[in-house]
């Protein structure tokens, strides 16, 4: 149960206008009953005005504006990712709540100077894996705490996509673009996710594109306890796939589309147990609007609550490091190397 009052919402300011974020985060910050959109902000005023009317906002301004609003109470980080930590930790030392879309750090010592801003300044951080709040993933956890997969063995997950223009920020070396980045973040958390604990080592390879610097494709193997293991790869330049599957000894659960879901998309689990194959549906619902619901409540609550998101965006932060190393030093990384 929250504390909420009747009628209040967290007022969210935005900073930075990238895709994702008009296309389907500044509708769920408005659509939720918990949060309202109140500012607007980019480096061009002209398309923040617009935006703010868009998505019914009533003020815009720059990034330090919106900092500098008192009403705001929770900022939206939708910037290049060579930019996270800066404007996190800005908005956090402001008193802000932020959620951060992924990756939230582009290294572990920056994931510790954004956690640790967050603490000193008792406000909340949550990095944007917005594909966890579908009921699809719950039911996935659900039929693994339920034992109907047996003992789990394996997990494969995979995030592809067709190759993004020159000009895209993903195809920029010095904005920290990237498949790791982009991609790999998905079936890495989703892979924590279904196992319910940290790897103890990682390995990684990255494809790295000639021209541009970047890596167009990553693969992820991750070792889990009890000789547990996730293979995980990214790519760019590929037929679109969304998608992880889970292996236990009784039983094999695939996802139709685990990852990226539109709004009006219904999606399906595939149980294979017992000789037969069975469909879970799920009717379309917007996971986006369900992370910031979990987001707002847990403002709401307080000290009273259960949400570590900090320490999970810490967790992710770690392995994406020793992904990193371990492409970079061609060797297998020991999570407990990263401190």
């Amino acid at each position: 149960m929250t504390t909420k009052k009747q009628n209040s919402k967290v007022k969210f300011g935005v900073i930075g206008l990238s895709r994702i974020a008009l296309k389907r985060m500044l509708s769920a910050i408005g659509s939720s009953e918990y949060s309202e959109l109140s500012m607007v902000g980019s480096r061009n005023s002209e398309k923040a005005k617009e935006v703010a009317a868009q998505f019914g906002a009533d003020k815009w301004g720059t990034y330090e504006e919106v900092l500098e609003n008192k009403d705001i109470q929770a900022v939206y980080i939708s910037l290049p990712n060579s930019l996270h930590e800066e404007w996190t930790v800005k908005a956090l030392e402001a008193g802000k709540h932020v959620i951060c879309e992924k990756p939230a750090a582009i290294s572990y010592a920056a994931a510790k100077r954004m956690v640790g801003a967050a603490k000193k300044n008792k406000v909340r951080l949550l990095e944007g894996l917005m594909f966890r709040y579908h009921p699809q993933q719950i039911k996935v956890k659900e039929l693994i705490e339920q034992g109907t997969l047996g003992r789990l063995t394996k997990f494969d997950g995979c995030l592809g996509f067709t190759m993004p223009e020159e000009t895209d920020i993903a195809m920029k070396k010095d904005l920290e673009g990237g498949s790791l980045n982009s991609c790999a973040v998905y079936p890495v958390s989703a892979s924590r996710m279904v196992f319910g604990e940290e790897p103890v080592s990682v390995f990684c390879r990255l494809e790295i594109d000639p021209k541009s610097g970047v890596d167009i494709g990553a693969t992820v193997l991750l070792e889990y306890s009890e000789g547990r293991t996730a293979s995980t790869t990214s790519f760019f330049g590929s037929y679109f796939q969304s998608t992880y599957s889970v292996l236990g000894t009784k039983a094999h659960i695939r996802m139709g589309r685990a990852y990226a879901v539109p709004s009006d998309m219904g999606t399906k689990i595939f149980l294979d147990s017992n000789d037969r194959v069975e469909e879970i549906g799920f009717p379309p619902i917007d996971h986006f609007k369900l992370m910031v619901d979990d987001f707002c409540k847990e403002i709401f609550v307080g000290q009273a609550s259960t949400k570590d998101y900090e320490d999970d965006l810490l967790a992710q932060a770690r392995i994406l490091e020793a992904a990193r190393i371990s492409n970079a030093e061609k060797r297998v990384v020991n999570i407990s190397e990263i401190h």
